[in-house]
């Protein structure tokens, strides 16, 4: 048994931390397995829910602080020199990925360092594109948090739910069916979102005009 099944199979305060910290690096740890599962022991009883979710988006801080530095010290070449290396491929990274979380932070701005947190593909790695971009640390963080701890509540509500429905046997089957629900509606929720604004943006424009 390697050392990520271990801690994924043993979850407590320190775990639930430790792995959402890797997770928002570029090492691969899916967040479903990890704070849905926590939630799941919470709700019987042998875990407090509020301190999963606390400790999962201080973790996703961390990890996502480790990206930002990494960007804003190391620069672009490099960033996309490690994508392309051997460790690069083995935490599953390649140059395509930085480039797509790059392009949605230049296109969404600064509240990309949120929305991005809720979007496969794009949540563990916007950081780096914020640190490449110099963003002011403080604005970073708390865009991280507020992304981080929106993500981390809607996977606890699940572990929580599916405590009363489903057995610990049948958990990893359940959070992954259910996980790519959830993942269509935040997708489908974002993209409503960003037309709202961009045709509101249009339409005053246009009265301007």
């Amino acid at each position: 048994m390697s050392i990520l099944s271990y801690l994924l199979n043993n979850l407590n305060y320190f775990t639930v931390w430790f792995l959402m910290l890797l997770e928002s690096t570029v090492i691969p740890v899916p967040s479903e397995l990890v704070v849905s599962p926590a939630a799941y022991h919470a709700a019987g009883g042998n875990l407090n829910i509020w301190l999963v979710i606390l400790l999962a988006t201080v973790g996703a801080d961390c990890g996502a602080t480790i990206n930002y530095v990494a960007g804003y010290y190391l620069g672009r070449p490099i960033i996309y020199r490690f994508a392309e290396s051997r460790w690069g491929k083995l935490c599953l990274l390649n140059r395509q990925k930085v480039e797509k979380s790059e392009a949605y932070f230049n296109n969404h701005g600064m509240v990309a360092t949120i929305t991005g947190r809720l979007i496969p593909g794009i949540r563990h790695l916007i950081s780096i594109p914020a640190g490449l971009a110099k963003m002011h640390y403080g604005k970073f963080l708390l865009y991280t948090t507020i992304g981080a701890g929106i993500w981390n509540c809607i996977l606890a509500f699940l572990g929580w739910y599916l405590y009363s429905i489903v057995p610990e046997d049948k958990l990893g089957e359940a959070i992954e069916s259910y996980s790519e629900y959830i993942k269509y509606a935040i997708i489908g929720a974002l993209v409503l979102a960003i037309a709202y604004f961009v045709l509101r943006k249009t339409i005053k424009s246009y009265k301007k005009n």
